[in-house]
Formats: structure tokens, C-alpha cells, sequence
């Protein structure tokens, strides 16, 4: 595959410097993106920079992913307001690791093959240089006034920043244009991919190399992904960022957050987050166009991503969640979900707690419904719907008034699954 064709079609070029698609073609090229270990997970806010670098080594080429050890401690000022908490050594050392293992779901780092991926941590070729030897080997080849003139800047000293521009942030650009120097003169690397915010301090890189070595660098840029609404991408409908370490945002509830992409979005979101063919996802929109109301378009990014992040059990998983409370045999699947894709179903629903002893003697539904909780009004409410067939206990009618609830009714131990007609759900747990 051509990269800046595939790119091209994707919609993911914003920015690319004169002289890259010919060095491209010309040779296997070195290229890396920097992640800045601000967390022990990735989330999907790095899906682009993810992408892109498997599309790079999928063309031919090698891939670096650089993790910011150094400039992870100081903190980008593009596009934001406040300057960012330091972290000390070790905490980076964990996140690098932790940042390895995610990024080998999409980049071979382990086979022979020649371009096979690296990982670099800019740390390591940055704590022993003096300020002294940064000052003079490195600060002297870019002015001031260069400096000032990037926009990441201009918006600091324009009033975004709170507390202004630190000295510790005005140097970032010429950290990280010391990254490529050095990664340009130690693993030939030609060319620097990061998102359009990073433009500045990308060519801030590409001139060091010029001025220090004579030599050529290039960069590219792809779009910062939004919602079509404009607001920002990468968080769920509770303002929290959806992580690709399970142990922070689940399989369900990722899954569940590509599948309720807007339908003003999907397209854009399957170019950018999917391996698909521009012919596959030709082909996903003409069905979507002719059954909206189905989602295929969602349902095959959602799919595709969770399979990629995930794998593709917890796809299944996930998946068969989604639709648990709707499924001819939501009985039996009730009993071997594991609990914490039971609570990420039922987040919201409304929640009682009754003491395990009062249930271990056995407690009077009607009792238990309007007593003990406060799933119904009153025992009369209860009565009227129990004996009408419209309450269910884990997905079971119950039609006898009298019948008396027990301990073994408990799903994983805790919990009782409450419904009261076709749609409200009420949860009871026992402590």
C-alpha cells in the first residue's frame, strides 16, 4: 500500500510537509509519533497517533513509538490551559510498560522482520545532558523570535493560560525537536507524525535537523478527531475518558461507547479507527442508508475496535451483554455473567440494599417489593402486578403473592434482578 494514498482516502492528512511523499516512495523510511506517559493506559484519544503507525509499518515502513519519559515530566502546552502535574521516574518507568504492552495489539515489535517497530523513551538519551551542553549543542541553533512565533505559544501568552507560559513549557519545542535530532541521527529517522496541534513543534524539529546537520526531515499531520457537534472526542456521555486498559473503562462499556457513535460521525470514525477497505465501508454505508434504524455502520465499528483492543472473546462478550435484558434465555445468561459486566448492564438502574440475614430466613415478596425496597409504592401495587404477570426475579416470573424470596435467588451471591413491566429494572443487592 502507498501511505499518503491511504491517508489520503481516510481523511487523515492535515498537514504534510513539502518533500515527504517523494522521500516515501523513494525508500522504507523511519517515521514515530510521541506518546506522553501521563497514565498507565492509553485511551482512545491516542487511536489516530495508533493508527497511523500500523499504517506505516503496514506500508513497508518502520515504526517508532517514542514514549515522553523527559517531556512527560514537563508537560506540552498545545492546546491546553494549565500546565500539566510532573511525574517522577518511576511512575514513568510503570506507564511505559504498561503503554508497551497496549500498543503491541497494533505494532509488531517481536518478529525478525526488518521494519519491525521500536519503542523509545526520550529519558533515556536526555537525563545525562547538562543544561549546559542542551544550552549551547542545542538552544543556540533556534532563536527566540522562532520560538515565539509557534502557535501553541501564541495562544499561552494570548490570555488562554491561566498562570501564563512557564520557562519549563517554552522549552518543550525544543526537547522535542531534540527528540528527532537525536532519533534522526541514531535510527535514520526522516519523518515525524503527530496530530495538527503538534505542527509547531514538529517543524521546530525538522529546522534543528536542518541547521545542526544539513540533512532533511519531514512532517505530517493528521486532523484532531471531534464529534460532528464540534465538541470533544475520546470521553464518554459522563465526561470520562474511555481507556484501553480494561481495568479502567470494560469491554462493555467500550464496546458500548462505539456503538452509540452518531450517525453524523460513523463514516468518519470507520475510516480513522478501522483497518476496513474503502470498498467495505462503501459498502456498510449503502445498507446503512437503507436501514438506518439497524446501525450496521456503529455495530461494525464497534466490532472492529473492541476486537482490535480487546479481542475478539470480549467482543462476544460484550455483544451478548448489550442485548442480556432482551434475550429469550436472559434467565441462564443472568447466572454465568461475570459481575462486573452485570453492574456495567444495569449502571443507572435504581439500587436497594437489604441485609443478607433477612434473606437467608426468607423475606415475603410483597415484603421484600414494597417493604425491605421501595420498588413499588405499596404491597397493593405489588400484589396487582405480581398476580398480572408484569414483575420478573432474574429475568423468572413470579405470579404468587405469597411466595417468600430466599438467598438462593442470589445472582453471584449479591444481587437480585428486579423488573416491573417491560422496562424498569431495579437492582437489590445484600451486604
Amino acid at each position: 500500500m502507498d501511505f499518503i494514498e491511504e491517508l489520503k482516502w481516510r481523511g487523515m492528512i492535515h498537514d504534510i510537509m513539502p518533500g515527504t511523499e517523494e522521500q516515501l516512495k523513494k525508500e522504507v523510511t523511519t517515521a514515530y509519533v510521541g506518546f506522553d506517559p501521563t497514565a498507565d493506559s492509553l485511551h482512545i484519544g491516542h487511536l489516530c497517533a495508533i493508527m497511523m503507525l500500523r499504517h506505516f509499518q503496514l506500508c513497508g515502513h518502520k515504526a517508532i513509538a517514542l514514549v515522553g519519559g523527559a517531556t512527560g515530566m514537563i508537560g506540552d502546552p498545545s492546546g491546553k490551559s494549565t500546565e500539566r502535574n510532573l511525574l517522577d521516574a518511576d511512575t514513568l518507568k510503570r506507564y511505559e510498560q504498561a503503554i508497551k504492552k497496549q500498543l503491541s495489539k497494533f505494532l509488531d515489535f517481536e518478529t525478525d522482520a526488518p521494519n519491525k517497530a521500536e519503542l523509545v523513551n526520550n529519558y533515556d538519551w536526555t537525563k545525562d545532558v547538562t543544561f549546559l551542553d542542551f544550552a549551547r549543542e542545542i538552544g543556540k541553533h533556534i532563536t527566540v523570535n522562532y520560538m515565539m512565533a509557534k502557535d501553541s505559544v501564541q495562544k499561552r501568552l494570548n490570555g488562554e493560560a491561566r498562570d501564563g507560559l512557564s520557562f519549563t513549557e517554552f522549552t518543550y519545542q525544543l526537547l522535542q525537536g531534540f527528540d528527532f535530532l537525536t532519533l534522526y541521527k541514531e535510527k535514520g529517522c526522516r519523518l515525524q507524525l503527530g496530530g495538527s496541534d503538534q505542527w509547531g513543534n514538529i517543524t521546530t524539529g525538522t529546522e534543528l535537523i536542518r541547521r545542526k546537520t544539513g540533512g532533511e526531515a519531514y512532517a505530517l499531520t493528521w486532523p484532531l478527531v471531534t464529534k460532528a457537534d464540534g465538541t470533544k472526542f475520546g470521553k464518554s456521555e459522563g465526561g470520562l475518558n474511555v481507556w484501553l486498559d480494561p481495568k479502567r473503562t470494560s469491554p462493555y462499556k467500550f464496546y458500548q461507547f462505539w456503538l452509540n457513535v452518531a450517525d453524523a460521525d460513523v463514516e468518519r470514525y470507520l475510516k480513522t479507527f478501522t483497518f476496513l477497505t474503502k470498498e467495505e465501508i462503501e459498502a456498510l454505508k449503502a445498507e446503512h442508508e437503507a436501514n438506518p434504524g439497524a446501525r450496521p455502520m456503529q455495530k461494525k465499528l464497534a466490532q472492529e475496535i473492541t476486537t482490535i483492543v480487546h479481542s475478539a472473546a470480549d467482543y462476544e462478550a460484550a455483544r451478548e451483554a448489550s442485548g442480556l435484558l432482551f434475550s429469550a434465555d436472559a434467565a441462564e445468561k443472568l447466572k454465568t455473567i461475570d459481575e462486573a459486566t452485570l453492574l456495567d448492564v444495569l449502571e443507572g438502574v435504581p439500587t436497594f440494599e437489604i441485609e443478607k440475614a433477612e434473606l437467608e430466613a426468607g423475606i415475603p415478596l410483597l415484603e421484600l417489593l414494597a417493604v425491605k425496597t421501595s420498588v413499588f409504592p405499596s404491597k397493593g401495587e405489588a400484589r396487582k402486578m405480581v398476580q398480572g404477570g408484569g414483575v420478573s426475579i432474574n429475568k423468572e416470573k413470579v405470579t404468587d403473592p405469597a411466595m417468600t424470596v430466599g438467598a438462593d435467588r442470589l445472582l453471584k451471591g449479591k444481587y437480585l434482578l428486579v423488573q416491573r413491566g417491560k422496562k424498569n429494572y431495579n437492582l437489590i443487592k445484600v451486604s
